[in-house]
């Protein structure tokens, strides 16, 4: 098995300096299947660039056995260097500009290197690693099938989520531009894994994200199989129960956001998820779930205001 370490540029900055994006390879000298892991498209979203390094740092330990891993560890450069979510010199979103145009905007282009490069390789998987709301649980995230039916794409991501080891959460209205909706549309199964708080390295989920990875690879035979991996589900919860993403309901005054719930919490329909008070702690509202459903995370910011969300639920 070979190791490659090596560079894609983006752009040259105003002092003739490259920004580059970094790529690496591992590459076995048996044919076989390729994986493709891709992390921090949102510059605050560091802990799967240390996932990618952790994977590749396992693999000079248990080598692919055939095929080939590639990984973009680092698509948004820009903002993670003033950790920020967006490109920012363009103050874009990088996840909403795939498959990209090469003479777009600058996140455009950015992401059409990065979409071209994933294509011509025919993956068959991409593992798009994120991380989201501080206080949070990892979980994977599907589209929802196309209408007419999933297709050969949609099925196979949907299949290769369950090896993951994570609950799986199904979008139920995909955004269209988001990497992986963007290769589903070319027929490359693709998944999003959700690993926790932004901002910070959680040595935790990074041990999760990485054990899911590997046995992702083992799944398809590219790697020894692993210990078996599977995030705790909440007692009584299948693991492999479907779930429906949803971020209702949200506030409908302004105040102080109190929670009632942590992550990884089961609440019943009706239950009390969250109060609202006022500045002098009266009582402006109490939100309560609208069905069954697993806490995913919560809100980053306590301050309330109509229309806001506050909590995200996997729905039974």
């Amino acid at each position: 098995m070979r190791q490659r370490y090596s560079f894609l540029k983006i752009m040259s900055g105003s002092d003739l300096s490259h920004r580059r994006l970094p790529y690496m390879q591992a590459n076995s000298s048996h044919e076989g299947p390729t994986v493709w892991l891709t992390a921090c498209c949102h510059g605050d979203e560091v802990g799967g660039i240390v996932v990618v390094q952790e994977v590749f740092k396992r693999l000079k330990k248990n080598p692919l056995q055939k095929g080939a891993l590639h990984a973009f560890p680092l698509m948004n450069p820009l903002g993670f260097e003033a950790g920020a979510r967006h490109v920012t010199l363009s103050e874009e979103d990088l996840n909403r500009a795939f498959p990209g145009n090469v003479t777009g905007t600058l996140a455009e282009r950015i992401a059409a290197t990065i979409f071209d490069a994933i294509v011509a390789t025919s993956p068959s998987i991409v593992l798009d690693l994120h991380n989201d709301w501080i206080r949070s649980i990892p979980y994977t995230v599907l589209d929802s099938p196309s209408e007419g039916g999933a297709t050969i794409a949609e099925q196979r991501a949907q299949q290769l989520a369950t090896t993951a080891g994570f609950l799986t959460v199904t979008e139920p209205n995909p955004l269209r531009r988001t990497l992986s909706h963007s290769l589903l549309r070319c027929g490359i199964p693709a998944i999003t894994i959700e690993l926790g708080e932004s901002f910070v390295v959680n040595e935790t989920n990074v041990q999760f994200g990485v054990n899911s990875i590997l046995q992702t690879l083992a799944q398809l035979e590219m790697v020894e199989a692993t210990e078996p991996f599977a995030y705790p589900a909440p007692a009584g919860i299948p693991q492999r129960c479907s779930l429906r993403y949803s971020q209702t309901p949200v506030a409908s005054t302004s105040g102080i956001i109190r929670f009632l719930v942590r992550p990884g919490a089961v609440v019943k329909a009706g239950q009390p998820v969250a109060t609202v008070v006022n500045a002098f702690g009266r009582l402006q509202e109490t939100v309560r779930a609208e069905q069954a459903a697993i806490v995913l995370g919560l809100s980053d910011s306590s301050v309330a205001f109509p229309g806001a969300p506050i909590m995200a639920f996997g729905q039974f």
